[in-house]
């Protein structure tokens, strides 16, 4: 039996369009480009837009409310590493952020414009569903259930969609 993890991807962008993104110093996924965010304070009873905000403001500094973040993405990764489920919400943030962050403990930070991103190291599972979700659906919303257990294809299923035209 695995445990479920739950969290928040927080996408954030300069006034330029480019995506921070933090290279990981800290497990899951060291050495790897990903969005910031970090795990709900469950004990707390804290929400994944208090989570969100919260990762943003303790990573970056940013501080920002719920009326920045639209939450577009609900997935739940099951089998991930074979160690952990996880269930995962992803957020667009609407205020941009324009200084780089100074590194912290869980990694350096850096500004990549969209089209630079498949050329960095990301987590496989990051660039066969996470960035492909970010592009197509970051307007709208989408819950998606993904079954990541290694040596068997990653099998996604769209439960809800919807789309801001």
């Amino acid at each position: 039996m695995l445990p479920f993890k739950i969290s928040v991807l927080v996408f954030l962008r300069n006034r330029r369009g480019e995506l921070l993104l933090l290279e990981r110093a800290k497990q899951p996924n060291i050495g790897f480009w990903s969005p910031i965010g970090g795990k709900l304070e469950m004990s707390h009873g804290e929400s994944p837009f208090q989570t969100a905000i919260r990762e943003t403001g303790e990573e970056t500094g940013l501080v920002i409310t719920e009326q920045d973040l639209h939450l577009f993405c609900m997935i739940t990764e099951r089998g991930y590493e074979a160690s952990t489920h996880w269930l995962m919400f992803l957020f667009d943030c609407r205020k941009p952020i324009d200084v780089l962050p100074a590194s912290i403990e869980e990694g350096r930070f850096g500004f990549f414009p969209d089209r630079k991103i498949d050329d960095l190291p990301v987590p496989e599972t990051d660039r066969q569903l996470l960035w492909p979700i970010y592009r197509e659906k970051r307007k709208g919303f989408c819950a998606l259930r993904a079954d990541c257990y290694q040596g068997m294809p990653q099998a996604v299923v769209v439960e809800e969609q919807f789309e801001v035209k």
